[in-house]
């Protein structure tokens, strides 16, 4: 049975408020393969300066590993920002499955949480409404706006500290690549539902990189567009 408290809606300010406690937790894994991303950042020669202000306007982990890692394989910018957008198609799902806390806002409002959606603030918005919680619009902003001040400092911090080091490859920060790709991977990855969808897509960017003359970074496009459709299809949104 819920409780008073539970089903009283609450004010724009305490669902921001109430959204900025609930992601501590997941704002702590975001740390971590943000300043991984940091480091990567740093091998790719981009500077605090640059590392944080790409942070702020693209603000997803996957997209700016795929396009940093894009850049030191010497695969052009193009090439790393269509890998890097393909592989976000999902947003789109999670974007459109929110309509109804868009609805009837002004479009700066529209604009700013589409840019501060994210796995972690849009699964959690969802878990507090099966808990029998007001969470709105403003429940997913206050998420959003958390995970992208952490986001920024931490890869920010990335950066810095890979400077400081003599020489990354001699402690093995080349790994950063791999390591933070595998953390955002088990973080995005919700069960046996994703199945399907990432099974294409990694047998579509395997196929194409193995049996064909396409670039990696096209068959990583290739493999996320092909991936997404079939979340689109099967509704794995």
């Amino acid at each position: 049975m819920k409780t008073i408290q539970e089903t009283r809606r609450r004010t724009p300010l305490q669902e921001f408020r109430a959204a900025i406690r609930d992601i501590i937790p997941l704002a702590f894994g975001v740390a971590i393969y943000g300043a991984a991303f940091g480091l990567l950042a740093a091998q790719a020669g981009m500077s605090e300066l640059q590392t944080g202000v790409m942070g702020t306007f693209v603000f997803a982990g996957s997209s700016q590993i795929v396009a940093a890692e894009r850049l030191v394989a010497g695969a052009g910018a193009f090439a790393a920002i269509v890998a890097g957008l393909a592989l976000n198609l999902r947003l789109l799902l999670m974007t459109a499955s929110l309509r109804d806390e868009f609805a009837g806002r002004p479009i700066w409002q529209v604009l700013l949480g589409v840019h501060l959606t994210s796995d972690e603030n849009w699964a959690l918005m969802h878990a507090a409404r099966a808990k029998g919680m007001h969470a709105g619009y403003w429940y997913l902003v206050g998420g959003g706006a958390s995970l992208l001040l952490v986001w920024i400092v931490s890869t920010v911090l990335g950066v810095s500290f890979a400077k400081a080091l003599p020489d990354p490859r001699a402690v093995g920060i080349d790994f950063a690549f791999t390591a933070a790709f595998i953390a955002i991977l088990c973080n995005l990855w919700r069960g046996v539902e994703d199945f399907l969808p990432w099974a294409v897509s990694i047998g579509c960017a395997g196929a194409l990189t193995l049996l064909t003359p396409v670039e990696p970074s096209w068959a990583l496009a290739f493999g996320g567009v092909a991936g997404a459709a079939v979340a689109g299809i099967f509704q794995n949104d």
